[in-house]
């Protein structure tokens, strides 16, 4: 079971590295199949960081990688090398 939260983890970190500056949303991360555990786990972690954006009405969260989370994809990388 750790195995595959490890690998959903990865796959969260390089959406979120791919997103650049503007991170992604919540939304667009449970749609991915990212389960709000391990979005929270990776915030508590420090490996990305989550910031509520208010609009006219309502608001969304989005999430962006670390330096933290940068590291520690690029450290899954090296070690498959």
């Amino acid at each position: 079971m750790a195995a595959q939260s490890a690998t959903h983890q990865r796959r969260a970190l390089e959406l979120l590295a791919a997103s650049a500056k503007q991170g992604c949303t919540e939304a667009f991360l449970l749609a991915h199949g990212f389960t709000l555990d391990l979005l929270t786990d990776m915030v508590r972690a420090g490996l990305a960081t989550a910031q509520i954006e208010r609009a006219r009405a309502g608001g969304q969260t989005r999430l962006h990688i670390t330096d933290a989370g940068r590291r520690a994809l690029r450290g899954k990388r090296d070690a498959e090398y």
